[in-house]
Formats: structure tokens, sequence, C-alpha cells
């Protein structure tokens, strides 16, 4: 693949989405201005992915894909993965309609530079393409905060990964000012066990009581409030 920073007269781009009409408004739109040329579109990453590997557009590369989240088959997520392990240069801006934490997060994980709502207007959308062609992520309040939590939801279950499922249900059922009896009535089990559970928790949390408990669940995000 040509260098990313090679002068060129315009950037190649690539359209993946399984909704032909927005394919053909991002189209009409790029056809406006000169720094972008589509060079293609595909109905799904498994097409893009085929298409590239056929040579179906006339020799190159795209530097530059716009990726559809929710497609069939494989997925955005899915397919930005696949694509950037073929092609590692370049550069994927997520176009989607879903504000999700998680999908938000994966999506990054997998590679692409920018996650942009399809609800933004032309002039946003240029400016995160030329912000992605420089690595450079661009992403509105909104979608920052989402990953923010996303992430920080994903710190929490993997500072968490000691405790057992039935510790956590034990933990949650602290956070709900439940006692003792309470705790093994609902889950059906000794009030000894659950005694256990909470020593257990106690330890691996590093805590030295049940209020600290319950203030550790609130903070983890655990609890509705």
């Amino acid at each position: 693949m040509s260098d990313m920073n090679a002068t060129r007269s315009a950037w190649g781009v690539l359209i993946v989405d399984d909704h032909e009409m927005v394919r053909a408004g991002i189209r009409t739109y790029l056809m406006l201005d000169d720094r972008f040329e589509v060079i293609g579109e595909a109905s799904g990453g498994q097409d893009a992915i085929d298409k590239l590997d056929a040579d179906a557009f006339g020799g190159r590369v795209p530097q530059l894909v716009l990726m559809d989240l929710m497609m069939p088959g494989m997925d955005g997520v899915e397919s930005t993965r696949a694509m950037l392990a073929k092609y590692p240069n370049m550069r994927i801006v997520i176009l989607t309609s879903f504000l999700e934490d998680d999908k938000i997060v994966a999506a990054i994980e997998a590679g692409a530079v920018s996650y942009v709502l399809k609800t933004v207007s032309a002039d946003e959308l240029v400016y995160a393409m030329q912000g992605a062609l420089r690595g450079m992520p661009v992403m509105s309040g909104e979608v920052s905060q989402a990953l923010t939590r996303g992430l920080r939801r994903r710190t929490a279950q993997d500072e968490d990964e000691g405790l057992t499922e039935r510790e956590r249900e034990v933990l949650l059922l602290i956070a709900e000012g439940r006692s003792n009896k309470e705790i093994g009535d609902e889950l059906h089990i000794s009030i000894k066990t659950v005694k256990t559970h909470v020593s257990n928790l106690l330890m691996k949390c590093e805590l030295e009581d049940r209020t600290q408990l319950a203030i550790y669940a609130h903070r983890k995000g655990w609890v509705n409030a």
C-alpha cells in the first residue's frame, strides 16, 4: 500500500454500509470535495475484503474507510479488525447511529481511529475524516463520554476478576442493605456460608466492613441508583 503521507490529488475513500441510500448520500457529498475520492463501496465487511482481495478498485487501496457498525454477517468491529490485519496503514472511521458504551470501546479497541454518529453534519464528518488521516481521533462529546464510561466499566471488571459469581451476588445484596439472613434466604444458602462469602469479599477487596463493601459496589456502578 502506498505511503499515507505521499502527495496525491485526493485521498481514496471506501464506503462500507449495508444501506445503498446511505452510501449514495455520502458519495454524493464527497464528490463535491476535491480532497477526497470515493474509489469504492461495499455492502458489508466481507464484501469490502473480497473486493480488496480481488483488486476491484483499479489497483488502489483506500487510505480511509467509512465503516458502518451494525451490518449483516461481519459487523463493523469485526470488519475493522480483519481489514487492519491485512492493511495496517488504513484509517477507519466508524459511522453509525448507535451510541452504546460497549460498542464504542470494542470499535476503538479493534483499531478504528474515530467513532462518529450519522447525525453529524457533513462538515463534521469531513473534519473527522481529515483527523483520521492524520491519526487523530475526532469524537463528539457524547461519544467521548460513552467511551470513558465503557473503559471504566471494563477496568472495573478487569480489576475484579478475582470475585466469584456467588461473591458478586452477595456483594450486590450487601449493597442493597440486606442482612446475612436475608442474603441466605435469597440465595438459598446458610448464614454460615454467607459469613464466609462476606469474609472473602473483605479480604479480596481489601476492605474492613460491610459498609465499605456497599460503598465499593456503588462506586463500581454495579447497583442501580
